[in-house]
């Protein structure tokens, strides 16, 4: 049985404008070589400081890879530490954990999908001498190995002061959040947070969606969701049922927020159960509006959101497992509290029916000012990687805007709004792992194809903002902290 369509003759209008060939062009040819592998997380950072990104992906079946853009390819040269050979990975995420400017890679092992595992985690470190530190590694932090499976890693700066913490969501096993204190030693403060609750955890976010600082919201299975929003001073309170956000009867996967107008809404993935698109009504909680088409069942395991044809309105990408992907295309409301406009497009080459889809992320790799979506694959059956890009958008412009902490690392966590051609939009900069994958630390707005940005407002964790006024389009501009 195939899923609802949208038979509204505007609607197919603008689904035709996506071209005969489909909206993704498969360029996987760039990653050289690319064998078949049980790939899982993938993660985007500038891992040698030389201000370009670096994807990091996560194997089960054998080394870890860090594919690196030589010009022409995405070319492996993961050094030894973090190959990792013998270990079975299958989450990862990066961030600054102890103000030194340089992000710090988690990598969540297990040799088995739940259960206790033999292996611990890995949280390295990368020295000035090109040396992999494991945090873990070191004899005070024995204690805090984490022995339980898991799928997700998410960072957040929960206090605002530039310093991340990894939440880590395990299967059956309660909730962790490892910080770097001021001893200079690893903690995790979970249970004085009131997070260290037991959970079938699967995708989570750490975004200011439901308050004005960074947020947690965890989606489970065999259980409800848990969204702890903070408070103002780095603690939370669980509200999910309270928002309507909980969703207790379903499983889910991979969530995102995405741009409803200018406003987050919140977007996931329900394994074999509808999926929601939620909007903030006035009162506060929030109401799913997910079309019929768009909540069809399918085994997903991510939903990304961006604009990869950079026409000025985002799409909404279903990595699904062992079936075809789906991709969308969301256009504001007239207003905020109402749904946005959803279409389904023809995803192109990357339906990819037969993969099996685990984690996904997007990267302007080859800096050309549009995204790529790279797809992990292999869960069931050893696959290659996969690589697509949109077949149209060369003409459109685009802004990229990267902000920074005030430590000079990526400011995971900020939300950036633009006014682009007298519309709102709004991005937020990805702390991972909606469900196996961190994007690029960056608030990509596509502009359409003659579209200027009249103003850009950058907001970091601790609410501090600067205000950029008619900002040169066309490149990717860094935005430091404020200091002084």
């Amino acid at each position: 049985m195939g899923w609802p369509m949208d038979t509204n003759t505007a609607v197919q209008q603008r689904n035709q404008q996506v071209g005969r060939q489909g909206f993704f062009r498969d360029i996987s040819e760039w990653i050289y070589p690319n064998p078949p592998a049980s790939h899982y997380g993938v993660a985007v950072s500038d891992v040698d400081g030389d201000g370009r990104f670096e994807v990091l992906i996560a194997r089960f079946d054998g080394a870890n890879r860090l594919l690196r853009w030589t010009g022409t390819h995405l070319r492996d040269v993961a050094p030894p530490a973090f190959a990792d050979e013998e270990v079975a990975s299958l989450a990862i995420a990066a961030a600054d954990a102890d103000g030194d400017g340089q992000e710090e890679i988690y990598v969540h092992n297990c040799e088995q999908y739940s259960g206790s595992k033999r292996t611990p985690d890995r949280l390295w470190d990368v020295q000035p001498d090109g040396i992999w530190e494991d945090w873990f590694a070191r004899p005070e932090h024995t204690h805090l190995h984490n022995r339980w499976a898991g799928r997700s890693v998410a960072v957040i700066d929960r206090r605002g002061v530039g310093r991340y913490g990894y939440v880590v969501a395990s299967y059956g096993k309660p909730l962790r959040l490892y910080e770097w204190t001021a001893q200079d030693v690893l903690a995790d403060l979970a249970p004085s947070l009131g997070l260290a609750i037991v959970s079938g955890g699967r995708g989570l976010l750490t975004l200011p969606v439901v308050s004005d600082w960074p947020d947690i919201i965890c989606v489970n299975e065999h259980g409800p969701n848990w969204v702890y929003c903070n408070q103002g001073d780095g603690t939370f309170r669980e509200c999910a049922a309270a928002l309507g956000l909980d969703d207790p009867t379903e499983h889910g996967r991979g969530v995102v927020a995405c741009d409803v107008g200018g406003y987050l809404g919140l977007c996931w993935g329900n394994w074999e159960g509808p999926h929601r698109l939620m909007i903030r009504q006035s009162d506060g909680r929030w109401k799913n509006c997910a079309t019929a088409g768009f909540a069809f069942p399918a085994r997903v395991r991510n939903v990304i959101a961006a604009d990869f044809d950079n026409d000025g309105y985002l799409e909404i990408f279903l990595h699904n497992h062992g079936e075809a992907n789906r991709l969308y295309r969301l256009y504001p409301p007239a207003q905020e509290g109402k749904p946005p406009e959803v279409v389904m497009l023809d995803v192109g080459a990357a339906a990819d029916p037969h993969g099996c889809g685990t984690g996904a992320a997007v990267v302007d790799i080859d800096g050309d000012g549009q995204l790529e979506l790279l797809v992990t694959r292999g869960e069931q059956v050893r696959q290659p990687l996969g690589l697509y890009k949109a077949a149209a958008g060369e003409r459109n412009g685009y802004l990229r805007i990267r902000p920074l902490t005030r430590f000079q690392a990526p400011a995971r966590g900020a939300v950036v709004r633009a006014v682009i051609n007298g519309r709102l939009h709004i991005r937020g900069i990805c702390g991972g792992s909606g469900y196996l994958g961190q994007m690029e630390p960056v608030a990509h707005f596509g502009l359409g194809p003659d579209g200027r940005a009249e103003r850009v407002e950058v907001v970091w964790p601790d609410g501090v903002a600067v205000v950029l006024l008619n900002p040169p389009v066309g490149r990717t501009i860094t935005v430091p902290y404020p200091l002084g």
